[in-house]
């Protein structure tokens, strides 16, 4: 192909103008120089292959095409050349200037503030020809664009309405350069932030990556499940053991050597090269399905069954209920691929942390400071400075003045005095004056608020506002739901004497529900935020539906339409070389773990019929692609705990058993299709083949299973009076307490008690209602001022939002969002250049920093008894209403109850 007609049809064409906040940063001339350049670099190695490799032979093809530039752009398309001689090594003759800048590059525009979308780098692979036909597709493409972004709240604002201008503006080229635009790179700027728009043929199914992976799967998952069983418990993140694999890997390649070995048919290479980034993403992976969320969710319903019911169904009745719960909804997540995964507005803004620190451990490049706002410092020797700067602090609040974690110094005035304990403590309370300067708090319950978009942080806050300070307080002052006996924020449930209900007192002795003894003796009270935070999940689970149907029905049903081919994101375009897993690969997964599903509900006594098993998958499938988007989009979790509790309450109420069961496959299979898919999008941005990936993910959550189940029957029949209140080294498994309160408040009291007409809590069922026609509400104010921030308004994230709250407090959203704010919203718009080097990177190395050091401490300190240093700030500061839990405004006296007379 002629390189003259590629250029002359596209440099002298208008295209895309990228804007920042309304303003236009580059001339027209300068963006199509880039364009030139772009295309010109493709055809350089379509006519010297060895460019990549060998640049100094590709000199004559260079000075060819620098002379096509020239005639078609003057000087502009000589400075873009001149850059690429500079990157390449090529000699540059009769240059018109010395000093070489550039509009684009990987990371970010040369202006560090700029919101360009239009970066090349190496790996471009096509060139857009104005040709009738070729316009003719680019604006289909564009429309088909425009549908599916229409209501995509982490597209640029700017990047939008130029969209929406060019659909109907009919301009051509105009059309060509902005579909160019999408397919040669993400259209977001956290994406082009941390994954880079081209792939490197290096080996990702290497031994060196499956014997790590696996090593570290084994020590992860035991380590997870063995302290799973103590208070306080540590978890071991995939985020840690991405960091201990990295030193591993560099001395695996130093020390093995570089050989090749057969095993009859099997060829392998113990040190094929250098540890590189695909095979440490196969390692992260492994840890995200095996143990990522701590140890696996049906282990905490096995200890329960065991240790609390005194029902042990055996070896095989564990492996059948933990491989079934972990891996039926790896099967559902073959469906969900063309949804969750290629779709560029699926961003998983949590793996954006995981590439991040992919590229700073293994690439030492140091940083232009014309491109991060003045810092020169590489992004690998900066996450260490950060993680050693955190690992450091978290001595203070987690050892040595822990009056940090909770700096409600308000509190520390009046420590007895039960209103200023609760408006502003940050245990019990509802924390107005929001401090705190432990990144434990800041971050343990919904991960880092450097990961979510801004417009996430903004619906939370907004939930936290309306629903636990605008409504909490005035209705816990109020006296309904006899409030005043209790605290107004924790997430015990209560008795009618304002103490701890005692589920034992309303069991038979073969653990049933007992009426006479629960009509004598109390019904069950909630605090003021846990009693709302029901009402919000039933309004989140109602309004998840709603919202997208509204707002992605339309993308879903297309998608569901489309062919494979029929993506604009570049990073499907470059993962195409690679052969998907097949669909009878899911499908065969599925198929066996079902029936692993129907062997443990019928070949063991667990209460829970076939029908009800059915229903509790469906919710999963159900949920698991509106719940997905709202991940995808936002980084924000919702669950379906609450919801599959509430069915099963109704469904079989009597079955406490059958309670934790349908709990944990209607909720954790959608979670567990949610996650695989989240890494599936990780293994796609770093470019990793999809059957790889498939056998990663599976196989090491199989492994997994049998280590934990291991585990857990040595603890329970080796640890000495393990899961009593008062083991010796704290064993007293808390998880699995709380499962079992769960299974009797839902499984024997049962919903019917709690929410149904005539009950203390009826007026929560209303939530349903305000749940399901919220979104409809915010799609019409969108569709009325679709460029105005209410746009941003969701309703899913406004209701469940705050879904960890209580345990967690105000303190910690308000702390959270107030982070998250600083970063992805001011540092963002006014540091974009810093930003985009350097935000997820700092994430990493917070998150890294605190997970070693609370290791450490508990390891080295609360494991062996340690007492911490007994002054102020670890004594009186925290003996206040608000930390010791007794913030209540009336205590009842010998004799007295409250709330209703009968039940």
């Amino acid at each position: 192909m002629s390189v003259a007609p590629v250029a002359s049809n596209i440099i002298t064409r208008p295209v895309f103008i990228p804007r920042f906040n309304g303003k236009q940063l580059v001339s027209n001339r300068d963006v199509v120089a880039g364009w030139a350049s772009a295309i010109f670099l493709r055809h350089m190695a379509m006519q010297c292959p060895d460019m990549m490799e060998r640049p100094e032979t590709c000199q004559s093809s260079f000075d060819k095409l620098v002379t096509t530039a020239r005639a078609a752009a003057g000087t502009r398309a000589d400075r873009e050349m001149g850059t690429f001689a500079k990157r390449f090594g090529f000699q540059r003759s009769n240059t018109a200037e010395a000093n070489i800048t550039t509009i684009t590059s990987a990371d970010s525009n040369s202006n560090p503030n700029s919101d360009s979308w239009t970066e090349k780098s190496r790996g471009i692979t096509s060139a857009h020809q104005l040709t009738d036909e070729t316009a003719l597709e680019a604006q289909k493409k564009l429309k088909a664009l425009e549908r599916k972004h229409r209501w995509d709240p982490n597209l640029p604002a700017d990047t939008l309405e130029d969209l929406d201008e060019a659909v109907h503006a009919h301009d051509l080229q105009h059309d060509v350069s902005i579909v160019g635009a999408f397919e040669e790179n993400s259209p977001y700027p956290e994406v082009r932030a941390a994954v880079r728009n081209y792939d490197e043929d290096v080996p990702a199914n290497t031994v060196r990556a499956w014997t790590i992976g696996l090593t570290l799967t084994t020590l992860g998952s035991a380590m997870n499940m063995l302290f799973s069983m103590r208070s306080p418990s540590i978890s071991i993140t995939s985020l840690v053991v991405q960091l201990v694999a990295w030193p591993i890997g560099i001395a695996w390649q130093t020390v093995l050597p570089n050989r090749q070995f057969r095993i009859g048919k099997v060829k392998f290479n113990l040190n094929p090269g250098p540890f590189n980034m695909k095979e440490h993403t196969i390692i992260v992976v492994m840890a995200n399905a095996s143990f990522g969320a701590g140890q696996a969710y049906a282990t905490d319903t096995l200890i329960a069954q065991r240790a609390f019911y005194g029902q042990d169904l055996g070896w095989g009745f564990s492996l059948l209920l933990t491989l079934s719960t972990q891996m039926v909804g790896y099967g559902l997540a073959g469906v969900l691929r063309r949804f969750l995964v290629k779709p560029a507005a699926m961003i998983f803004p949590y793996t954006l942390v995981n590439t991040s620190l992919f590229y700073a451990l293994h690439d030492r490049s140091p940083t232009d400071p014309s491109k991060a706002n003045g810092w020169g410092i590489s992004r690998y020797r900066y996450f260490f400075f950060v993680f050693l700067g955190s690992f450091v602090w978290y001595w203070f609040p987690g050892w040595i003045a822990q009056f940090l974690q909770v700096f409600a110094f308000v509190t520390w005035i009046k420590p007895d005095n039960v209103v200023i304990n609760q408006l502003f403590g940050g245990s019990t309370g509802v924390s107005l004056i929001p401090i705190t300067f432990d990144w434990t708090y800041i971050s343990s319950y919904f991960f880092s608020p450097l990961i979510p978009p801004w417009h996430a942080i903004g619906n939370t806050l907004i939930g936290l506002v309306i629903f636990f300070w605008c409504t909490a307080i005035p209705l816990h002052y109020s006296g309904h739901w006899w409030n005043a006996y209790l605290p107004m924020s924790d997430s015990s449930s209560y008795d009618n004497t304002g103490s701890v209900y005692n589920v034992t007192r309303i069991l038979t002795p073969d653990h049933l529900f007992d009426e006479a003894k629960y009509k004598a003796y109390s019904p069950l009270f909630l605090s003021t935020t846990f009693a709302l935070a029901y009402g919000l999940s039933f309004a989140g689970i109602s309004a998840v539906i709603v919202h997208t149907a509204l707002f992605h029905g339309q993308e879903i049903w297309d998608r569901a339409k489309a062919s494979k081919a029929d993506e604009e994101d570049v990073h499907t375009r470059l993962m195409r070389k690679y052969p998907e897993a097949p669909d009878w690969w899911y499908a065969a997964l599925l198929l066996t773990m079902l029936a692993f599903c129907f062997g443990t509900i019928y070949g063991y006594e667990t209460h829970l019929t076939g029908w009800a098993l059915v229903i509790a998958l469906l919710i999963a499938a159900i949920w698991a692609i509106p719940i997905g988007m709202i991940k995808a989009i936002t980084n924000i979790d919702i669950g379906l705990n609450v919801f599959t509790e509430f069915i099963i309450g109704y469904m079989q109420p009597g079955r406490p058993t059958a309670m934790m069961l349908f709990k944990t496959y209607g909720y954790i299979t959608m979670v567990q299709a949610v996650y695989f898919i989240q890494d599936l999008k990780l293994g796609h941005y770093m470019k990793v083949p999809p059957r790889t990936m498939f056998m990663a993910q599976t196989i090491a959550t199989i492994w997994s299973c049998f280590v934990q189940i291991a585990v857990m029957n040595w603890a329970l029949g080796s640890i000495t009076d393990i899961c009593s209140r008062g083991q010796t080294s704290h064993f007293t498994c808390p998880q699995a307490r709380v499962f079992f309160n769960a299974s009797i408040i839902w499984g024997l009291i049962g919903p019917g008690r709690i929410f149904s007409p005539g009950q203390i809590y009826s007026s929560l069922l209303y939530f349903w209602i305000v749940g399901a026609f919220t979104p409809v509400i915010f799609y019409f104010v969108a569709r009325k001022w679709p460029r105005s921030n209410l746009r941003y308004l969701c309703a899913p994230i406004i209701f469940s939002g705050t879904g960890y709250l209580p345990p967690a407090t105000p303190l910690n959203y308000l702390s959270w969002g107030l982070i998250g704010w600083l970063f992805n919203k001011y540092i963002k718009n006014r540091f974009r250049g810093w930003w985009m080097r350097f935000n997820y990177v700092t994430s990493a190395g917070l998150d890294i920093g605190l997970a070693i050091c609370s290791i450490v401490i508990f390891l080295t300190l609360q494991l062996t008894n340690q007492t911490a240093p007994q002054w102020w700030g670890n004594v009186q500061a925290l003996n206040t209403a608000d930390i010791q839990g007794t913030a209540v405004q009336k205590v009842v006296g010998d004799g007295e109850t409250f709330g209703p007379p009968t039940w």
